[in-house]
């Protein structure tokens, strides 16, 4: 049986596993859409998407439209006459009219267990919702915010020490397999869609910086999961004087203090412990303005940020 004509929609590292899946398959992949080049870096260089990176590598077509509102970059995709579409993290809304393209429509790699968390930041809010299980699911795409059927889940633990970079990873290589079997399924007219149950549905907004900023009259689990949820973007904060600390890892204690939210109870060469409102958080790798994010101990070896048990963060 021969493979399927594939166009790959795609633009951060999450698809590269699937991506790379799909060209040792027997599926061809004829071309690969991805984000127009963005500027990054302090020199504000323009920098191909990871995605795009990959294709030309290998000599793979790329096309980058910045919508598809235009009429010729919806006939581009039309004259590459796809069976199907593999859509994983492109960050474009595809119109009806080219989720219509494809012989077998769009199918896309979700980085949630459907219909919890739709939308745009599924990884960051399982976590920081306390989650305990998440998944990806291989779902049919229509005109909705991830509101197509459901054609794979494959579920996964989240762990008590994950954070978004490491669930990140994790949900990005178990995607290869499910959707190469999706695809298989497809091909052989075996597909079992099963509609979502929209009143289960919760959603994933797109992440501001500014919900990185620490409550620490919030409980130590909620403390927790929001330094875990913001690693490595955009990174917990809290304010100390004049100066802005990033919170980049911490372990927690749960149990009441009598010391206020904020407050400064212990500084060892392992951790900064902060209290919270029935709990310790003991920071054990920070960042400040001008600085690396750097351990605690290498933090007191050389910062010129002086930090005293009894000092507060700002709440």
């Amino acid at each position: 049986m021969s493979g399927l004509s594939i166009v790959f929609a795609g633009t951060p590292a999450f698809g590269l596993p699937s991506l790379q899946a799909l060209h040792e398959s027997p599926h061809s992949i004829k071309a690969v859409y991805t984000q127009p080049d963005r500027p990054a870096g302090r020199g504000q260089k323009l920098q191909a998407s990871p995605i795009k990176s990959w294709a030309q590598e290998l000599g793979i077509a790329v096309y980058q439209p910045l919508n598809f509102k235009a009429d010729e970059d919806v006939e581009a995709l039309r004259a590459l006459q796809p069976d199907v579409m593999v859509v994983i993290a492109y960050g474009l809304i595809l119109p009806e009219r080219v989720l219509s393209i494809p012989r077998y429509g769009c199918i896309n790699v979700h980085a949630s267990l459907l219909p919890r968390w739709r939308g745009a930041s599924p990884i960051v809010q399982a976590i920081l919702a306390g989650d305990t299980k998440t998944g990806v699911t291989i779902m049919q795409m229509d005109k909705g915010m991830d509101t197509g059927d459901m054609l794979m889940p494959v579920a996964c633990e989240i762990e008590t020490n994950e954070t978004s970079q490491t669930l990140h990873d994790k949900l990005s290589a178990l995607s290869a397999k499910p959707l190469l079997e999706t695809l298989m399924a497809c091909l052989q007219g075996a597909l079992n869609p099963q509609k979502q149950d929209d009143s289960l549905a919760t959603y994933a907004p797109k992440i501001h910086k500014e919900q990185a900023a620490i409550d620490w009259h919030k409980s130590a689990h909620e403390i927790d999961c929001q330094i875990r949820a913001f690693n490595p973007w955009p990174v917990a904060y809290a304010v100390i004087g004049d100066d802005v600390c990033r919170i980049h890892e911490a372990s927690v204690e749960f149990g009441k203090t009598k010391a206020k939210p904020g407050e400064i109870i212990a500084k060892t060469r392992q951790a900064l412990s902060v209290a919270c409102r029935d709990g310790i958080i003991h920071i054990t790798r920070l960042q400040f303005p001008g600085g690396r994010a750097m351990s605690v101990s290498d933090w007191m070896n050389g910062s010129h940020h002086k930090i005293s048990v009894g000092d507060s963060f700002h709440v």
